[in-house]
């Protein structure tokens, strides 16, 4: 999909605005997204999108008041080694300074994308619902295939059996097509 701005370049940013029942999609490339700034505007007016907005509002950020002494004697204390960036002024900017801020944040980082996650913290991605149930069982039989490797290291091969039965069971519904 080409962008919607200059038409030239892939779009890579994909945003979805819906106020009141009302809803705009838009598909830009980083260059365009980058220019159109942190706001997105319906129809050039009224009350601007703040992507930061959105980002402190899942992490729990408030924006602290310039000055302000709990928060800056925890910012001192925690700081990227490689850049400097504090987490606070990731819920600033909405972004980190360098690739190691990911690791020297990773405990702040950790309960939001729990929470985003519902509770795991990797992202596993969106399944569509057209192959959902295909993509699902490739999923589950390569989850048992890993875990039927343990049970047989472990010595458990009567949990291996079960497990081995089920793999099968499985990629025969996958082999008549079946969902």
């Amino acid at each position: 999909m080409l962008c919607q701005e200059c038409k030239q370049r892939d779009a890579t940013v994909h945003f979805t605005k819906i106020i009141n029942s009302d809803k705009t999609e838009f598909h830009l490339c980083e260059n365009c997204a980058r220019e159109k700034g942190d706001f997105m505007m319906k129809g050039g007016e009224g009350n601007g999108f703040s992507f930061h907005n959105l980002l402190s509002g899942l992490l729990g950020f408030e924006q602290p008041a310039i000055g302000s002494g709990m928060h800056g004697q925890q910012t001192q204390q925690n700081r990227c080694g490689t850049c400097g960036f504090t987490y606070q002024q990731f819920a600033q900017y909405g972004r980190f300074g360098c690739a190691d801020c990911y690791t020297s944040f990773a405990r702040n980082l950790e309960p939001t994308i729990k929470r985003i996650h519902g509770g795991a913290s990797t992202h596993t991605g969106k399944v569509p619902t057209r192959t959902g149930s295909l993509i699902k069982k490739r999923k589950e039989i390569q989850s048992l295939r890993d875990d039927l490797q343990d049970k047989i290291q472990q010595e458990q091969f009567e949990e291996a059996a079960v497990l081995r039965d089920r793999i099968r069971e499985l990629e025969s519904q996958l082999g008549q097509g079946g969902e």
